[in-house]
């Protein structure tokens, strides 16, 4: 990912944060076949641990996505996307200014592996659903062992250690303060990625 330096951000617990936050990501990486492969790219809910160097990464995809067959022990990306929005030339100074667009994004390197027993699936079921709505995880264990197994049978689940990060915070970092602070009020009055990039810029004001 081209990264200036100004926009770098190497700091673990701001990426496991950043990760965990936006944690609706895309798995990328080439499918068998050598340096002609075809790339495959799936989106899907990741859950973001706090564990090893840079964290690990666990999710699962449907067993009738294909993309999981090429999955284990190949290099694989996965790319999460935060908040972003369009930057208005109005809100500097500078007499010739250009537009430009604010976002946070980091990606995230390692090699996965598969996990294919029953018990491992259900806990990374288990793990997505106590982080999006932890009332399900009591339910989804009420249902049924031959049903819950039934369904955990169409799923592929799979664990990446991440091996290397790179995080991108692109929020308004080279312009000068005067402009940076016009940039976070507008934003802060603005949609909901806006205010969440205005919150940023508040906490990395350089």
């Amino acid at each position: 990912m081209y990264t200036p330096s100004l926009n770098q951000i190497t700091d673990r617990a701001l990426l496991i944060e950043a990760m965990q936050a936006y944690s609706f990501a895309i798995l990328v990486n080439a499918a068998a076949g050598g340096v002609a492969a075809p790339l495959a790219a799936t989106h899907l809910p990741l859950v973001v641990k706090d564990e090893g160097e840079y964290g690990v990464i666990e999710g699962h995809l449907a067993l009738a996505n294909p993309h999981w067959k090429d999955l284990a022990g190949r290099e694989t990306l996965a790319i999460f996307a935060g908040p972003h929005s369009y930057v208005s030339p109005l809100l500097y100074t500078d007499p010739m200014p250009v537009p430009t667009w604010n976002y946070i994004a980091v990606h995230a390197y390692g090699t996965p592996s598969l996990i294919e027993d029953e018990a491992g699936k259900d806990a990374v079921v288990t793990s997505l659903m106590l982080i999006h709505e932890p009332a399900m995880g009591e339910r989804w264990h009420a249902v049924p062992d031959e049903i819950r197994t039934s369904m955990l049978t169409e799923i592929v689940a799979f664990r990446m250690k991440i091996a290397k990060i790179e995080g991108k915070f692109k929020i308004s970092q080279n312009r000068e303060q005067q402009e940076r602070r016009n940039v976070q009020a507008a934003h802060a009055g603005g949609s909901a990625d806006q205010q969440a990039l205005a919150a940023w810029m508040a906490r990395l004001e350089p």
